[in-house]
């Protein structure tokens, strides 16, 4: 019975998160709890009971985006030529960004986290591209008054840009690259 219990919780729980993913997709970021387990066809109990805050599921939502984030971060960190690492990294960081359903950067830009693992990869990220921007400096590849928070405040209006005009990506990220290596 028990078990029974189990695989039924499971299903819920991806049953609630299916709908808001199909939410974030929307561009509703903002999940409403009580909609949620509404259009999941579960008691609102049952959502709250495994994503007590709405940025809890947030999180749950973005969580594969955010691994891979901290991983294409890692590669980036792992390359030798620091400046094709740089470019690698804001290339491969604007795609992610622009190919997921929404809700990874509120996630990266939230002060507090829900879930400790959601806390760690983003420290993961945070240590890693600092580290990787740490190096452009010594390298003079970057200009040495460029911070971790000025790349990615860019790199947040960057993806703005790019979702006004696709097409114009490529541009876009040169600019960007030129502007810090000054």
């Amino acid at each position: 019975m028990v078990a029974n219990l189990r695989a039924d919780a499971a299903r819920n729980r991806e049953r609630v998160l299916e709908v808001a993913r199909a939410e974030v997709a929307e561009g509703n970021v903002s999940l409403q709890l009580n909609e949620i387990a509404r259009k999941a066809g579960v008691g609102v109990g049952t959502v709250y009971r495994h994503f007590p805050t709405p940025h809890a599921l947030l999180e749950a939502v973005v969580g594969q985006e955010l691994a891979t984030m901290v991983q294409i971060t890692e590669q980036a960190f792992q390359m030798a030529d620091i400046g094709e690492a740089l470019e690698f990294l804001l290339r491969r960081t604007l795609d992610l960004q622009l190919c997921t359903s929404g809700g990874l950067a509120e996630v990266i830009a939230a002060i507090e986290d829900a879930d400790e693992r959601t806390t760690h990869a983003k420290s993961e990220l945070r240590r890693l591209a600092d580290l990787l921007l740490e190096r452009a400096r010594a390298a003079n590849v970057i200009r040495p008054e460029i911070t971790g928070e000025d790349v990615r405040n860019l790199m947040a209006g960057l993806e703005r840009a790019v979702e006004l005009d696709p097409g114009r990506a490529d541009v876009y990220v040169s600019v960007l690259i030129r502007g810090l290596r000054g």
